[in-house]
């Protein structure tokens, strides 16, 4: 038995923390998902860094 009830209100913040939780464990997937996409794309290349100093 625990030593003190658990109040209503922390069990609606546990549901909501849980939901905020999803929705941004799902937007970095999204992220990592969509920088693969454009890495892996046949016309990606990296920028030139060596540029012509005149």
């Amino acid at each position: 038995m625990a030593l003190h009830k658990e109040h209503e209100l922390h069990k609606r913040r546990s549901g909501r923390n849980m939901g905020v939780g999803i929705l941004l464990a799902a937007f970095v997937v999204l992220i990592l998902a969509l920088t693969m996409v454009k890495v892996t794309s046949n016309g990606f290349s990296f920028p030139d860094t060596q540029a012509e100093q005149n």
